[in-house]
């Protein structure tokens, strides 16, 4: 009898032996998350909730094996200032990264480039102090509003980056603007579908670069 006993626990006890050889739940890998925050061109405006650029970037990165999660903290219509204003609630607590993509709206505005580069360094001092890494998502001010405003609005990105030394992307909406009403809505601003499809592609390298650096940082 007591053989038979010894027979049957052997199996059970070995099942024991490997589920106690895994590592907890809580010290498995984990996605990436990621915050998007930005204005209209982050939040999709005009186009489905499933053809936003945070949604198509994600879908993009699993493509190519990177286990991340990317939320949507676009809102139409901000400025610089007004995201960083919303910079707390809008970046929660256990985020690993944030794509900032903020300005557009204060370059088609005309708002003084000094106040724009004042919000946007606000916010990446903020996001530093809380230890979560940034790319910066650069934005270039149109002609019209003349070489001197252009000149001023453009270093912007470049400034900041060197002194939080963030990595830039420099024009987010780089390979669509201007490139007609297959990749631009009608109001030749924000950008199809299509148009989100080639700036995911566009971006892409320099999300993984950046990427390569937040699980690097995370193993050690």
């Amino acid at each position: 009898m007591e053989h038979l006993v010894v027979k049957w626990l052997a199996p059970v006890l070995l099942a024991v032996a490997v589920l106690a050889a895994l590592p907890p739940a809580a010290a498995r890998a984990e996605p990436v998350r990621l915050v998007a925050l930005g204005d209209s061109l982050t939040a999709g405006y005009g186009l489905p909730a499933a053809d936003a650029f945070p949604v198509k970037l994600a879908a993009a990165l699993k493509a190519r094996g990177h286990d991340v999660v990317i939320d949507n903290a676009g809102v139409s219509g901000d400025t610089a200032s007004a995201g960083a204003a919303r910079l707390d609630w809008s970046v929660p607590d256990g985020t690993q990264g944030v794509i900032l993509e903020l300005g557009a709206n204060d370059a088609l505005r005309g708002i003084d480039p000094v106040v724009t580069e004042k919000a946007l360094d606000a916010a990446l001092a903020g996001l530093k102090q809380r230890g979560i890494p940034v790319l910066i998502a650069g934005m270039l001010a149109p002609p019209n509003m003349g070489a001197d405003y252009k000149a001023r609005f453009d270093a912007i990105y470049p400034a900041l980056a060197a002194k939080y030394g963030a990595p830039l992307y420099p024009f987010f909406l780089d390979g669509v603007t201007g490139q007609g009403p297959t990749l631009n809505q009608a109001d030749g601003m924000h950008p199809t579908a299509a148009g989100v499809d080639v700036m995911v592609v566009k971006i892409l390298p320099a999300v993984e670069a950046w990427l390569a650096t937040l699980k690097a940082g995370k193993a050690g």
